[in-house]
Protein backbone atom coordinates (compact mmCIF):
# COMPACT_ATOMS: atom_id res chain seq x y z
CA UNK A 1 0.00 0.00 0.00
CA UNK A 2 1.24 3.23 -1.41
CA UNK A 3 1.55 6.30 1.88
CA UNK A 4 0.06 9.72 -0.06
CA UNK A 5 3.03 12.56 0.76
CA UNK A 6 3.02 16.61 -0.84
CA UNK A 7 6.24 18.17 -1.81
CA UNK A 8 6.02 19.81 1.55
CA UNK A 9 7.66 16.24 3.12
CA UNK A 10 10.59 16.37 0.70
CA UNK A 11 13.60 16.86 1.24
CA UNK A 12 15.26 19.52 -1.37
CA UNK A 13 18.25 18.25 -3.14
CA UNK A 14 20.19 20.44 -5.43
CA UNK A 15 19.00 19.57 -9.33
CA UNK A 16 16.26 17.51 -7.94
CA UNK A 17 13.19 19.67 -8.68
CA UNK A 18 11.96 22.09 -11.24
CA UNK A 19 10.94 25.57 -10.67
CA UNK A 20 7.89 24.93 -11.16
CA UNK A 21 7.84 22.14 -8.62
CA UNK A 22 9.46 24.33 -6.39
CA UNK A 23 6.34 26.90 -6.50
CA UNK A 24 4.62 24.30 -5.48
CA UNK A 25 6.45 23.16 -2.82
CA UNK A 26 7.03 26.56 -1.37
CA UNK A 27 3.07 27.40 -1.86
CA UNK A 28 2.78 24.05 0.38
CA UNK A 29 5.11 25.03 3.28
CA UNK A 30 8.52 23.42 2.22
CA UNK A 31 10.68 26.33 3.85
CA UNK A 32 13.41 24.98 2.00
CA UNK A 33 12.20 24.93 -1.44
CA UNK A 34 11.04 28.64 -0.77
CA UNK A 35 14.89 29.20 -0.01
CA UNK A 36 15.95 27.69 -3.28
CA UNK A 37 13.06 29.50 -5.34
CA UNK A 38 13.92 32.64 -4.37
CA UNK A 39 17.85 32.31 -5.14
CA UNK A 40 16.62 31.51 -8.70
CA UNK A 41 14.97 35.18 -8.82
CA UNK A 42 17.93 37.02 -7.65
CA UNK A 43 20.15 38.05 -10.34
CA UNK A 44 16.61 38.92 -12.25
CA UNK A 45 15.22 41.03 -9.32
CA UNK A 46 19.20 42.46 -8.53
CA UNK A 47 18.66 43.41 -12.59
CA UNK A 48 15.52 45.08 -12.58
CA UNK A 49 16.27 46.94 -9.23
CA UNK A 50 19.58 48.36 -11.38
CA UNK A 51 17.01 49.07 -14.07
CA UNK A 52 14.69 51.03 -11.86
CA UNK A 53 16.64 53.27 -10.13
CA UNK A 54 18.94 55.99 -11.95
CA UNK A 55 22.92 55.85 -11.55
CA UNK A 56 22.81 58.89 -8.76
CA UNK A 57 19.98 57.25 -7.33
CA UNK A 58 21.87 53.93 -6.78
CA UNK A 59 25.01 55.94 -4.81
CA UNK A 60 22.46 55.98 -1.94
CA UNK A 61 20.18 53.09 -2.93
CA UNK A 62 21.89 49.78 -2.91
CA UNK A 63 19.79 47.63 -5.38
CA UNK A 64 20.92 44.52 -3.11
CA UNK A 65 19.66 46.19 0.06
CA UNK A 66 15.65 46.39 -2.41
CA UNK A 67 16.39 43.05 -3.39
CA UNK A 68 16.96 41.81 0.25
CA UNK A 69 13.54 43.22 1.67
CA UNK A 70 11.56 41.98 -1.73
CA UNK A 71 12.88 38.71 -0.09
CA UNK A 72 11.60 39.06 3.35
CA UNK A 73 7.98 40.20 2.03
CA UNK A 74 8.13 37.73 -0.21
CA UNK A 75 8.05 34.73 2.66
CA UNK A 76 5.86 36.76 4.69
CA UNK A 77 3.20 37.19 2.37
CA UNK A 78 3.40 34.12 0.09
CA UNK A 79 -0.14 32.56 1.72
CA UNK A 80 -1.43 35.27 -0.51
CA UNK A 81 0.58 34.53 -3.68
CA UNK A 82 -2.10 32.90 -6.10
CA UNK A 83 -0.27 31.75 -9.04
CA UNK A 84 0.98 27.69 -10.08
CA UNK A 85 3.89 28.64 -12.64
CA UNK A 86 7.75 30.25 -12.28
CA UNK A 87 6.26 33.11 -14.63
CA UNK A 88 3.23 34.16 -11.87
CA UNK A 89 5.52 33.88 -9.31
CA UNK A 90 8.30 36.01 -11.49
CA UNK A 91 5.20 38.92 -11.97
CA UNK A 92 4.38 38.48 -8.25
CA UNK A 93 7.99 39.42 -7.07
CA UNK A 94 8.15 42.15 -9.89
CA UNK A 95 5.06 43.84 -8.29
CA UNK A 96 6.89 44.01 -4.90
CA UNK A 97 9.79 44.89 -5.97
CA UNK A 98 8.58 48.02 -7.46
CA UNK A 99 6.65 48.96 -4.56
CA UNK A 100 9.67 48.83 -2.76
CA UNK A 101 11.81 50.83 -5.28
CA UNK A 102 8.91 53.66 -5.20
CA UNK A 103 9.20 53.74 -1.47
CA UNK A 104 12.87 53.69 -0.85
CA UNK A 105 13.05 56.89 -3.96
CA UNK A 106 10.30 58.23 -2.08
CA UNK A 107 12.15 58.11 1.45
CA UNK A 108 15.63 59.17 0.02
CA UNK A 109 14.54 61.79 -1.86
CA UNK A 110 10.98 63.11 -1.10
CA UNK A 111 10.84 62.78 2.09
CA UNK A 112 14.27 64.45 2.59
CA UNK A 113 13.96 66.96 0.63
CA UNK A 114 17.65 66.15 -1.05
CA UNK A 115 17.72 67.25 -4.64
CA UNK A 116 19.62 64.46 -6.40
CA UNK A 117 20.92 66.54 -9.01
CA UNK A 118 22.23 68.77 -6.59
CA UNK A 119 24.27 66.17 -4.34
CA UNK A 120 28.05 66.67 -4.99
CA UNK A 121 29.69 63.47 -6.46
CA UNK A 122 31.89 62.12 -3.59
CA UNK A 123 32.56 58.92 -5.61
CA UNK A 124 35.45 59.13 -7.46
CA UNK A 125 35.85 58.36 -11.35
CA UNK A 126 35.34 54.98 -11.53
CA UNK A 127 33.79 54.05 -8.11
CA UNK A 128 30.52 53.72 -10.10
CA UNK A 129 31.87 50.73 -12.80
CA UNK A 130 33.11 49.63 -9.07
CA UNK A 131 29.50 49.54 -8.18
CA UNK A 132 28.23 47.68 -11.31
CA UNK A 133 30.85 45.07 -11.10
CA UNK A 134 29.69 43.93 -7.61
CA UNK A 135 26.20 43.69 -8.89
CA UNK A 136 27.43 41.47 -12.06
CA UNK A 137 29.36 39.53 -9.52
CA UNK A 138 26.11 38.85 -7.23
CA UNK A 139 24.53 37.22 -10.33
CA UNK A 140 24.30 33.52 -9.92
CA UNK A 141 26.49 31.48 -11.80
CA UNK A 142 28.24 35.09 -13.27
CA UNK A 143 31.81 33.81 -12.30
CA UNK A 144 31.10 30.25 -13.33
CA UNK A 145 29.73 30.09 -16.56
CA UNK A 146 31.97 30.03 -19.61
CA UNK A 147 29.94 33.33 -21.12
CA UNK A 148 30.03 35.13 -17.13
CA UNK A 149 34.47 34.86 -17.27
CA UNK A 150 34.68 36.20 -20.61
CA UNK A 151 32.69 39.33 -19.67
CA UNK A 152 35.79 41.42 -19.20
CA UNK A 153 35.58 44.35 -15.95
CA UNK A 154 36.08 47.11 -18.92
CA UNK A 155 32.76 45.63 -20.41
CA UNK A 156 30.41 45.70 -17.31
CA UNK A 157 29.46 48.91 -17.96
CA UNK A 158 28.33 48.94 -21.39
CA UNK A 159 26.47 45.48 -21.02
CA UNK A 160 24.19 46.68 -18.27
CA UNK A 161 23.28 49.46 -19.67
CA UNK A 162 23.00 47.26 -23.05
CA UNK A 163 20.55 45.50 -21.04
CA UNK A 164 18.30 48.12 -19.93
CA UNK A 165 18.09 49.27 -23.35
CA UNK A 166 16.50 45.68 -24.20
CA UNK A 167 12.69 45.46 -23.58
CA UNK A 168 12.65 43.47 -20.23
CA UNK A 169 11.53 40.10 -21.40
CA UNK A 170 14.67 39.70 -24.17
CA UNK A 171 17.06 41.29 -21.25
CA UNK A 172 16.13 38.38 -18.89
CA UNK A 173 16.13 36.05 -21.84
CA UNK A 174 20.04 36.80 -22.98
CA UNK A 175 20.60 36.65 -18.89
CA UNK A 176 19.37 33.34 -18.06
CA UNK A 177 20.87 31.84 -21.11
CA UNK A 178 24.60 33.86 -21.26
CA UNK A 179 25.32 35.02 -17.47
CA UNK A 180 23.58 32.04 -15.62
CA UNK A 181 23.83 29.47 -18.21
CA UNK A 182 20.66 28.15 -18.15
CA UNK A 183 19.08 25.62 -21.45
CA UNK A 184 16.35 26.34 -23.50
CA UNK A 185 13.94 24.31 -22.31
CA UNK A 186 15.06 25.67 -18.41
CA UNK A 187 14.24 29.43 -19.76
CA UNK A 188 11.13 28.11 -21.35
CA UNK A 189 9.76 27.58 -17.66
CA UNK A 190 11.21 29.75 -16.00
CA UNK A 191 9.58 32.56 -18.36
CA UNK A 192 5.97 30.62 -18.95
CA UNK A 193 6.95 31.35 -22.79
CA UNK A 194 7.17 28.68 -25.94
CA UNK A 195 10.48 27.38 -26.95
CA UNK A 196 9.64 29.36 -30.82
CA UNK A 197 9.07 32.52 -28.71
CA UNK A 198 12.23 32.35 -26.42
CA UNK A 199 14.53 31.53 -28.94
CA UNK A 200 12.94 34.54 -30.91
CA UNK A 201 13.90 36.37 -27.42
CA UNK A 202 17.44 35.33 -27.37
CA UNK A 203 17.59 35.99 -31.65
CA UNK A 204 16.47 39.92 -31.28
CA UNK A 205 18.22 40.43 -27.96
CA UNK A 206 21.34 39.32 -29.55
CA UNK A 207 20.61 41.44 -32.51
CA UNK A 208 19.80 44.21 -30.54
CA UNK A 209 23.10 43.91 -28.69
CA UNK A 210 25.58 43.64 -31.25
CA UNK A 211 24.44 47.20 -32.36
CA UNK A 212 25.26 48.71 -29.15
CA UNK A 213 27.97 46.93 -27.77
CA UNK A 214 31.74 46.44 -29.11
CA UNK A 215 31.61 42.82 -29.93
CA UNK A 216 36.00 42.91 -29.55
CA UNK A 217 35.21 43.50 -25.47
CA UNK A 218 32.45 41.44 -25.61
CA UNK A 219 32.74 38.02 -27.95
CA UNK A 220 30.16 36.39 -26.26
CA UNK A 221 27.67 38.25 -28.00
Amino acid sequence: MCVGYSTRDLAIVDGDLSTTQLVVASKEGNNEALGRLLEQYRGFLLMLAHRYLSERLRRRIDPADIVQLTYLEAKRDLPSFRGETPAEFAGWLRGMLKNNVATAVTRHVTTQKRSVRREIDPAPKGAGQDSVGGWIQQLPGSTTSPSGVAIREEAVMALLEALHQLPETQAEAIRLRYMEGLTLAEIVERLGKSDTAVAGLLKRGLQKLRTILNTDDCPWI
